[in-house]
């Protein structure tokens, strides 16, 4: 088919742009722009977590103040007495840590014994555990019995009046015994004392 001539009808016009719909899509996309620009600097820029605090070993029922020690040795057995003495001979430790502590309480003072010994083994750890639990057996001897800590005053803390308690955790043993000083008694509380400085077993890993 031949083209229009000049007296044909005139071409269609363009439809007009939707300058709105224009508008709306051109700041859509900066709203976009923003916003990612905006989650990129967050990103960049969040800050760094706060560490966590370890609870310390000095936080718990009773205040204690270490007055004696730690003495470190390997050689448990000329450090003990007793059945457990020759548990040792048999069965010697890899490390021995001892320390004193003393602690106040409703008027009373009480000299507290800490000793941290590291087995070769678990099984070990635990035979020595339920040697030490049983009355009888010996012990390891503490700073105040083997003449290490020479304060007037201090009480004989592997008596029956003592306080014991223990606790195996893997190779690890912590015995602590405890005693008032001028021979006040209380047991109850001085049991409590006893169980509560298991936790400065801890410090004697340094």
């Amino acid at each position: 088919m031949r083209p229009a001539g000049p007296g044909g009808p005139p071409p269609a016009p363009k439809p007009p742009r939707d300058t709105k719909a224009l508008a709306l899509k051109g700041g859509a996309l900066v709203a976009i722009a923003v916003v990612s620009a905006l989650l990129w600097w967050l990103i960049r820029h969040e800050p760094e977590p706060t560490p966590v605090a370890d609870t310390p070993s000095k936080s718990g029922q009773f205040q204690f103040t270490l007055v004696e020690g730690p003495q470190v040795t390997t050689d448990c057995a000329s450090k003990a007495y007793g059945d457990t003495k020759k548990f040792f001979t048999d069965t010697p430790c890899t490390r021995l840590s001892r320390a004193l502590y003393t602690t106040e309480t409703g008027g009373k003072k009480a000299l507290v014994s800490v000793v941290l010994v590291t087995m070769p083994g678990e099984v070990t750890a635990t035979q020595l555990k339920t040697l030490t639990d049983k009355d009888g057996t010996g012990n390891v001897s503490d700073l105040v019995r083997d003449g290490t800590f020479k304060a007037q005053g201090a009480p004989k803390i592997s008596g029956q009046d003592a306080a014991y308690d223990s606790h195996v955790s893997g190779a690890e043993v912590a015995i602590v015994l405890a005693g008032f000083y001028d021979k006040q008694k209380d047991k109850p509380v001085l049991e409590r004392i006893a169980t509560d400085a298991l936790r400065l077993s801890g410090d004697l890993r340094r």
